[in-house]
């Protein structure tokens, strides 16, 4: 019956993901194009995008304490029951760290916190390529399908990784329109902003896209 529950909410969650980047990229699209509304209302709305963005680091976590808790559990990766505890802890822990970096964003603390949240993530990007090529647990007999989703996996928070980077300039210049005002200059580079996110977004729906294809077909 665990397994069971497992994966549906590991299905579930997928949905929910998707669900949510679309909801932050509607919104975000409405606030960059919206240059007509007083920037009052799009710095609430912009607001309102970067709450909806935790839903996103959610569904990142618990698919990826999911992932392992079902292969563990599935005798996919060595383990069984004490793998599937670890992991399913790690996602509690994980969790609880993803809330306190979005609540003390703002604080003293909250740039070392962001700092660690970042540097984690690459950590745990380099431990699924490892995992995926065999670096690590090459004596393991993982499927190879299972090993094309963790390279998968590792592009879908790679792509995270760019679209943050992308909208380096947008953070930037809304400050300076915070400040300042907006401008016709600093309302085009909002929209370009988007459009370069945006695109990188799509670059990760194809990663997660190809990791459903794989769970389906299970390629040997």
């Amino acid at each position: 019956m665990l397994l069971q529950i497992l994966l549906v909410a590991h299905i579930t969650v997928l949905g929910y993901w998707l669900g949510s980047e679309l909801v932050i990229n509607s919104t975000y699209r409405y606030v960059s194009y919206g240059s007509h509304i007083p920037f009052a209302e799009r710095n609430r709305l912009m607001e309102h995008v970067m709450h909806v963005d935790q839903h996103v680091r959610y569904a990142l976590v618990l698919q990826a304490g999911l992932g392992f808790s079902l292969a563990a559990l599935y005798g996919l990766i060595p383990g069984a029951e004490t793998t599937a505890s670890i992991a399913g802890l790690l996602c509690v822990l994980w969790l609880g760290f993803v809330e306190a970096v979005h609540r003390l964003r703002h604080s003293r603390i909250g740039a070392t916190l962001g700092a660690i949240d970042r540097g984690s993530r690459y950590v745990f990007m380099a431990l699924l390529v490892a995992l995926a090529t065999g670096l690590l647990g090459g004596s393991w007999e993982m499927p190879l399908w299972l090993r094309l989703k963790l390279a998968l996996y590792a592009g879908v928070m790679a792509s995270g990784v760019g679209i943050r980077l992308a909208l380096i300039s947008h953070f930037r210049t809304w400050k300076v329109m915070a400040q300042e005002g907006p401008t016709e200059v600093t309302n085009a580079i909002i929209r370009r902003t988007y459009v370069k996110a945006t695109s990188v977004l799509g670059v990760l729906w194809l990663f997660i896209a190809a990791i459903v294809a794989v769970s389906v077909f299970k390629p040997t």
